[in-house]
């Protein structure tokens, strides 16, 4: 896969963003009273936590008593002084349904009934936790013969937030499962929870909150980003954001001329966005009408991914340019940094239209400088709506088009920019804090994480980030609460010789974050990706194996949670051993009398060659000429790699490298 391909998967979800998205319902009304006491999680069909104290909130107004009675439980709370209460029940064993009964000293009475108590499961990630039972294999059996009562739906509104909230964006409803509320919601979530009941049987709440192309910092809480010592500049900017916005893209402008300056192919003076840059030969004209580049017939942007620079002017009498104003672009596929006369005034992330309020004073009598970057990552980029969409919109009312040339300026190579940390699905803290913050504490068994394709440009850092996503939704849930994490499936192109593979390494990174906590589980899934299809359907084996996972992991079955994984690699003379563990029965070999996708490398890169290998019981002897001896092993390191080493279970041995001591 080319460097290209790995910037795209950060939007490869926006084709299926809009299809994915459930429709809310506004949760039931109370019986008294003309405020909701409960916060919006508790109402009809809804599933608490069982085995653990159950902490239930709420709004009144200050200072009022609330009562709270469920499944024969009382208590009782007082309001704050901004009329937040909550109160905490014991706790009780699977069952239900029960009914829930909130009444303030002031008078209002909410009742919510069909409550049962299980498992509550959070499910989050980028678009193939998000990809939805429709999309999966068999998904026209699937929905016709959706029927379980005790399996309940919730799905979280997308909303990015730059500060924690303490409501959803949008209405939200428990649902119980039929055709309908099965066929968007999230397929890796529900057939996990279907196949989990077949030996845990008690109710199962699933929590959906996924978002196509999210990056793994937007799920994280600012104190886990914080804690990886990564984002301490980006953070401030975004601390400045919540105050004064204008006053951050300037800070931000300064982050991101650091990045462009960095690059090896930029000059000292090439600074684009300035009103004295000079655009040279390498600056051509854009069509009038613009649109998506793609469309432009230019060869080489006919299929072009990456960076584009566009730059306008706009001439101003003295009259116009004294007002205050905004500039309106049309929608911008799908990152943008925007200056307006050498000055930064703003960077969004997504396929809209925007609109930039412009600093007093910035604009000026004459000529007016526009310069945009804009990153495309997947399909149609550039400034894609029509050119008349494009304009600075004046305080008195007028419109002033920017109906000039654009010339454009393309950027080659794999670079991408840094994104701006208020941006939704790229931001730092924005859906922790628009989807995650509120859902409170919530009583939950676990999390399931399907996430990584948006982070493949940096698999080294994704360990210390895994780390502290699941620290950071411990802080906030419960400190001892697992995490199963299902690695990245297979994408891409097959290669014919070894090489380096961001994708391997991220799975690499996703094995040792797994392995190093006991309450942490694996599902591999390299087996059942597809080559050519970002979002595998097959779903279904994907829901067994995070079953089987948490059957270990939570419930403590001694079934090994996975497929085989490496514990060791010697010599034994010109033959290097690895050995196995977590192998149920046997290792076996498919489509052939050997296992292929062994490599034995030296200690750089290009060192790498693929390897003979022989299943020996539990273990597989591996030989390969090499100009020197091999210090590692490498298995099934390709971005799509073909593999074959199974055990008497049908599950995979995952990829990996070990050293050769």
């Amino acid at each position: 896969m080319s460097p290209t391909m790995s910037l795209l998967l950060r939007t490869a979800g926006i084709a299926l963003l809009a299809l994915f998205a459930s429709t809310a319902v506004p949760a039931r009304a109370q019986e008294k009273g003309h405020a909701s006491l409960l916060h919006t999680l508790f109402q009809d069909h809804a599933v608490l936590q069982r085995d653990q104290p159950l902490r239930i909130w709420g709004r009144t107004q200050p200072g009022e008593t609330v009562s709270i009675t469920f499944a024969g439980k009382r208590a009782r709370g007082r309001a704050d002084d901004a009329g937040r209460w909550k109160v905490e029940l014991p706790a009780l064993k699977a069952g239900g349904p029960h009914t829930l009964t909130a009444s303030s000293s002031g008078g209002a009475t909410q009742t919510v009934n069909d409550v049962l108590v299980g498992d509550v499961w959070l499910c989050s990630g980028q678009s193939n936790m998000e990809l939805p039972v429709w999309r999966s294999l068999d998904a026209r059996s699937e929905i016709a013969g959706a029927d379980n009562k005790t399996i309940r739906l919730l799905t979280v509104p997308q909303s990015g937030s730059v500060v924690p909230q303490e409501k959803f964006s949008a209405p939200v409803q428990w649902r119980t499962i039929t055709p309908d509320t099965l066929r968007d919601f999230s397929a890796t979530c529900f057939y996990f929870a279907r196949e989990l009941q077949k030996t845990v049987d008690v109710p199962m709440g699933l929590i959906s909150a996924a978002w196509g192309g999210a990056a793994i910092q937007a799920w994280m809480s600012g104190e886990a980003l914080s804690a990886t010592g990564h984002y301490n500049d980006e953070l401030d900017v975004l601390k400045l954001y919540t105050s004064d916005p204008v006053a951050a893209v300037e800070r931000w402008d300064g982050i991101w001329s650091k990045w462009w300056h960095g690059r090896s192919d930029v000059a000292a003076d090439d600074e684009p966005w300035s009103p004295i840059y000079k655009p040279g030969s390498d600056w051509k004209n854009a069509p009038r009408d613009l649109g998506p580049w793609e469309r432009w017939g230019v060869p080489e942007l006919s299929d072009f991914n990456g960076t584009v620079w566009l730059r306008t002017t706009v001439k101003l009498t003295a009259q116009q340019a004294a007002q205050d104003a905004v500039l309106a672009l049309g929608p911008v596929d799908e990152m943008d940094m925007t200056w307006v006369n050498g000055r930064a005034v703003g960077s969004t992330y997504g396929w809209s239209g925007r609109d930039y309020r412009l600093p007093s004073g910035l604009l000026r009598e004459g000529e007016n400088v526009i310069a945009i970057n804009v990153l495309d990552t997947y399909r149609d980029g550039g400034l894609t709506g029509p050119a008349s969409a494009n304009a600075l919109r004046l305080k008195d009312g007028t419109s002033v088009p920017l109906d000039g040339t654009w010339k454009y300026r393309v950027m080659p190579g794999p670079d991408e920019p840094p994104h701006a940390p208020w941006q939704g699905a790229t931001g730092l803290s924005t859906l922790y804090n628009g989807m995650i913050a509120p859902l409170g504490q919530y009583g939950l068994r676990g999390f399931l994480w399907y996430q990584g394709e948006s982070n493949t440009t940096e698999p080294e850092r994704y360990r210390d980030l895994l780390r502290g996503l699941h620290s950071g939704w411990r802080a906030r849930f419960g400190a001892d609460l697992p995490m199963l994490i299902v690695q990245l499936a297979g994408y891409g192109k097959a290669l014919t010789q070894p090489g380096e593979s961001d994708w391997a390494a991220l799975r690499e990174s996703q094995r040792h974050v797994a392995a190093e906590d006991p309450r942490r589980g694996l599902a591999v899934t390299i087996d059942i990706g597809d080559r050519y299809d970002l979002h595998p359907p097959n779903k279904q084996e994907l829901g067994r194996r995070l079953a089987r996972a948490a059957r270990h992991v939570v419930y403590g079955e001694k079934t090994p949670p996975s497929g085989p994984v490496p514990l060791s690699a010697k010599r034994e003379g010109n033959a290097v051993v690895v050995s196995f563990g977590d192998v149920s029965d046997r290792l076996v070999a498919y489509g052939a009398e050997h296992p292929i996708g062994f490599e034995l490398c030296g200690a750089g890169q290009g060192t790498c060659r693929y390897a003979n290998a022989q299943i020996r019981g539990k273990e597989v002897v591996l030989r390969a000429s090499l100009a020197a001896p091999a210090t590692r092993v490498r298995y099934g390191w390709a971005d799509s790699p073909v593999v074959t080493l199974f055990d008497g279970a049908g599950l995979p041995a995952g990829p990996f490298e070990v050293p050769i001591p």
